[in-house]
């Protein structure tokens, strides 16, 4: 799935893209940008990370979430501004491989999905300390509905499906933190071996090159990876019930408004790797 395949005849003009300013000046310092680009997803991405790991319970729980997001709002205003001006210029520089890229329809979706569940959900509810509004109800369906779009082109697409993984890892690095006590220890217990089965498998049982076997193990993986941390996470959210700072719902929005802006950085990369 890329653009191609909804606008095929839209070629000539992405072709041209090169051509049209500000692109010749883009394109012989196409790395600064890129670099640019990057800054920008770092400094999105650590901010809104320290505020959703505040709404699903840990990190910075000294601070209340308001106060948090206080301190925070402007550089996630100016990481994604950031993300958006860099992202269009070098997008014009390198027009006609996103046009046929499926990690690039991954990309706008996620960004989309990002930026509700951003400034719809995940910041009004920082604001006002774990509440969640009915306003911010609707946006979060929203996005999700962009977010898990863009999932289903990840795990479907060929050649990124594997990316997946990016996100898998991120989500079981956040139950990590989020869980304690004996929990942790039974999570660690469960998906430590299913690592070290998945790596013995895919090395020893099954050749490294030998995809036709290889694949469908490696979904196998995913589905299982992603049922146990996700089975995890919602185990403790429920049992930890509602506090202070907000019930399930609002932990939920945390996990998700990093989630996704993982999901864009991933596909990003997968840009350049398909």
């Amino acid at each position: 799935m890329n653009l191609e395949e909804f606008f095929p005849h839209a070629r000539p003009w992405v072709e041209n893209l090169v051509n049209v300013w500000p692109t010749p000046i883009v394109k012989p310092q196409f790395a600064w940008w890129e670099v640019a680009h990057v800054v920008s997803l770092i400094t999105l991405g650590g901010t809104s990370i320290l505020m959703n790991l505040r709404l699903i319970g840990v990190g910075l729980t000294q601070e209340p979430p308001s106060e948090l997001y206080r301190s925070l709002k402007l550089w996630q205003t100016i990481g994604i501004v950031g993300i958006v001006v860099t992202g269009v210029l070098i997008g014009m520089a390198n027009a006609e491989r996103l046009y046929d890229s499926a990690a690039f329809i991954v990309k706008m979706l996620a960004l989309v999905a990002g930026i509700v569940l951003t400034y719809g959900a995940s910041r009004p509810v920082a604001k006002a300390d774990g509440s969640v509004s009915v306003a911010s109800k609707i946006w979060f369906v929203i996005g999700m509905a962009f977010w898990l779009a863009g999932l289903w082109v990840f795990a479907t697409g060929d050649l990124i499906s594997p990316g997946v993984f990016h996100i898998i890892t991120a989500a079981a690095l956040i139950v990590l933190f989020a869980v304690r006590g004996r929990a942790r220890l039974v999570y660690l217990g469960v998906l430590i071996p299913m690592i070290v089965l998945q790596f013995v498998w895919t090395h020893f049982i099954v050749k490294p090159d030998d995809y036709e076997h290889l694949n469908p193990v490696n979904i196998g993986f995913a589905w299982a990876f992603s049922a146990w941390i996700v089975g995890t996470g919602l185990f403790q959210l429920f049992r930890a019930g509602r506090g202070a700072d907000g019930g399930p719902l609002t932990k939920v929005i945390g996990y998700a408004a990093i989630l996704v802006w993982v999901t864009a950085a991933a596909a990003g990369r997968w840009i350049a790797f398909a």
